[in-house]
């Protein structure tokens, strides 16, 4: 198990059961820099951690995405060395989004892969009273764009009922974002040759996307940090 203090304490073998993959294709890409080497422990055992996990699960997208080992290497090389997991799954999101909604039906083992996580009763219903899976013959027909954002927020010690009232705030916000920037962007192209307007189009959805992600989780840190340290700011001056 990996610990919230980030320490690596996957084994290989660990870590290609977590992820999917195998032991060869972990080792395969750490020759190729596409992950960091892992921390040595007693008798040089390897042991990997969540940067690993996020890192592969991050691969794993871009592959779904049809890009080459080529591709992808160049894609990480393109990103800054001290990237954090969040910072990762960020990523992640991003090239998800380049995507088609996608919609399979996996087994029960196959789901709990895609999540990343084993998954007990509990949790599976959280996720089908989340929108991200629901049951079907032989299995679950599963979002698989939604399902690693909904294992997570198994971790998230959040109610349910606060979980979805967030959900509403996105949903209605990003709609309301994405209808402004449509009717902007139609504006620009209204003259244009049909063509250009889809080549335009997709161009700007991955841009659209990062730029929104972006100025979200800038703003979202702007108002926590603001949350967090506002009682001990005003404690202190009070105090004072």
């Amino acid at each position: 198990m990996t610990t919230d203090a980030e320490e690596p304490t996957l084994t290989i073998d660990e870590l290609a059961a977590r992820t999917g993959v195998t032991v060869r294709t972990v080792r395969f890409y750490g020759t190729k820099g596409l992950l960091p080497p892992p921390v040595l422990g007693p008798r040089r055992v390897g042991h990997y951690g969540r940067e690993h996990l996020a890192r592969l699960a991050l691969i794993e997208e871009l592959q779904q995405q049809g890009m080459t080992l080529a591709g992808i290497e160049r894609y990480l090389r393109q990103l800054p060395p001290d990237l954090s997991v969040h910072d990762l799954a960020i990523h992640r999101a991003v090239v998800a989004s380049w995507a088609p909604e996608t919609v399979e039906t996996v087994t029960r083992a196959e789901l709990e892969r895609r999540a990343g996580r084993m998954l007990g009763e509990e949790d599976v219903e959280r996720l089908a009273a989340m929108g991200v899976i629901r049951p079907a013959d032989g299995g679950y027909e599963a979002d698989l764009g939604l399902l690693r954002l909904g294992a997570g927020l198994l971790d998230v010690p959040l109610s349910q009922e606060a979980i979805f009232a967030a959900r509403k705030v996105l949903i209605e916000h990003a709609r309301a974002a994405a209808r402004e920037l449509s009717q902007l962007f139609r504006g620009e192209v209204a003259e244009r040759d049909a063509r250009d307007v889809r080549s335009l189009s997709a161009h700007m959805h991955p841009l659209v996307v990062q730029a929104l992600l972006t100025a979200f989780q800038r703003s979202l840190k702007e108002e926590l940090d603001e949350w967090l340290t506002g009682p001990s700011d005003s404690g202190g001056s009070a105090a004072g």
